[in-house]
């Protein structure tokens, strides 16, 4: 090995410099620690405790901003609707009986806020930003939706497999849930994350092999596991709602047997989905039942669930 005329070791043709090392491999770290500080800061900075369930929440945008971005979203879906001739008309029967149901639900939102609330020692949660509204849309698919701020649509094909106004009240209230939980801004700060992360690895010459990997493990460490935690805080808060609005929680049990049916009962597994298993998420739903009746009981007592109906 030659001597260099500064006095150190020469880099020889059969010595060449390992991308790890040196300069390069100094950036690199540099750019994951900055990163990683970064991430810690946008991360915890927008924690608080969920009132709902008195967990850790990280929420990537203010309530009017996701409710801003509810409304613009609403619009588009019911714009497409109309110029499809998919939105049904509110005077129709199906409309009529969807609206029911979110009346009833909606009444009840301040005092099961205000009640799970206590029961994890937290302040009311604030409901200003919610104007609620609920459409139907022709459509086979078995599904609804409550975007953030209060915007809700049913499609029709959830009508046959709901059956009755109990289980619809159990998906309207899993949906509404959503909505008050802000799922969607919490997804919006983990999506930020995942996002930024992604941009430091791409920076710090990370290769493509690698990166696959931990995409891969982000993915179905993080990602997915993050989703059906919000699916099963939905279905908790979901069916107190139904509950307190005087309809029979027990309906939830017979309607995830149900759901689990469409598609021929074909499903990833749980691992890699955002949905928990069926057969998880309905003994989930009877370990709740008497937690929920106690609700139903509070708010209709037997008389007033009766008169209800």
């Amino acid at each position: 090995m030659r001597q260099s005329p500064f006095g150190g070791r020469a880099m020889g043709p059969s010595q060449p410099r390992g991308r790890g090392g040196g300069l390069f491999g100094s950036v690199r770290w540099l750019v994951l620690i900055g990163f990683a500080i970064y991430a810690a800061i946008s991360w915890f900075g927008g924690r608080q405790t969920d009132p709902y369930t008195g967990q850790d929440a990280h929420y990537g945008a203010t309530p009017a901003e996701e409710s801003e971005l509810g409304v613009q979203a609403y619009q588009q879906v019911l714009g497409d609707a109309r110029a499809q001739g998919a939105l049904v008309p509110e005077d129709a029967p199906v409309s009529q009986q969807v609206r029911t149901i979110a009346q009833r639900l909606v009444a009840r939102v301040p005092q099961v806020a205000a009640d799970l609330a206590a029961l994890h020692q937290q302040p009311v949660p604030d409901l200003s930003h919610y104007d609620w509204a609920v459409s139907v849309i022709q459509s086979d698919e078995a599904n609804a939706f409550c975007l953030p701020g209060g915007k809700i649509a049913v499609y029709t094909g959830l009508v046959p497999v709901a059956e009755n106004a109990d289980a619809m009240a159990v998906v309207m209230g899993h949906e509404i849930a959503h909505a008050l939980m802000r799922h969607g801004a919490q997804r919006m700060a983990q999506q930020k994350l995942v996002q930024l992360g992604q941009v430091a690895a791409g920076m710090s010459g990370i290769d493509q092999q690698t990166m696959a990997a931990i995409g891969a493990g982000v993915q179905y460490g993080w990602v997915l596991p993050y989703g059906r935690g919000h699916e099963t805080q939905a279905d908790e808060v979901g069916l107190m709602l139904a509950a307190a609005a005087c309809y029979d929680p027990k309906a939830a049990i017979p309607l995830w047997e149900r759901m689990s049916q469409l598609g021929g009962g074909q499903r990833p597994p749980e691992f890699a989905s955002t949905h928990p298993d069926p057969d998880n998420r309905i003994s989930h739903l009877q370990s709740l039942l008497p937690q929920a009746e106690q609700f139903r009981q509070k708010y209709c007592g037997s008389g007033a669930a009766a008169a209800m109906r």
